[in-house]
């Protein structure tokens, strides 16, 4: 089986992360998307992010069984700040069988080479690229690497928080479920989170 690995906060989970996993499982050779939850980006500041088991429930809400998808926190009983390459290595010993694929917007090549043993994920996994806006990319100038035509989201978790926040109707930006449940608990109403 051939899986692709959808990393991130997800915070919160958008139309814009289901539109591109639709994609990906519809006009791509995968047969399944794992969405895989991030407690904490080495990359970016851990000081927004919702509680790890909110941010898992909406994902849950977002999925909503689909069976294409699957939500996986394994990420939050690995020792922190997480690295995609121990995740990697976990997933391969657990399901020997399965071919993995990390799925990367454009905006994530130009600090790839950050990333903890980032020549032995290129040596080893298959990379599909999708467009971000700002950043265009030529994926075969990259080792392992396949871009993938997915529609263009100029959308982000980061101007949903900011918005909300700001005390914005965002209704349209989530899937209906999850705006429902953030209205409920009232998250980033405080437009510094």
């Amino acid at each position: 089986m051939k899986v692709g690995l959808f990393f991130g906060s997800f915070n919160p989970v958008h139309i814009g992360h289901m539109a591109i996993a639709n994609f990906m499982v519809e006009f791509t050779d995968l047969q399944q998307l794992w969405f895989i939850i991030s407690p904490h980006n080495p990359l970016k500041p851990k000081q927004s992010l919702l509680a790890d088991y909110h941010r898992r429930t909406l994902m849950e809400i977002a999925v909503n069984n689909d069976p294409r998808y699957r939500v996986s926190d394994i990420e939050f009983s690995m020792p922190q700040p997480s690295y995609t390459i121990d995740t990697l290595a976990w997933l391969k010993e657990k399901y020997p069988g399965t071919a993995f694929v990390i799925l990367m917007g454009s905006d994530g090549l130009p600090t790839f080479n950050k990333w903890k043993n980032y020549r032995l994920i290129e040596e080893e996994y298959q990379r599909y690229i999708y467009p971000r806006p700002g950043f265009p990319v030529n994926a075969s100038e990259y080792k392992n690497s396949m871009q993938v035509n997915a529609p263009l989201m100029e959308i982000s978790s980061s101007f949903i928080r900011e918005a909300i926040g700001n005390g914005k109707n965002m209704r349209n930006f989530l899937p209906p479920k999850v705006y429902d449940y953030i209205e409920e608990m009232h998250f980033y109403k405080d437009s510094r989170t």
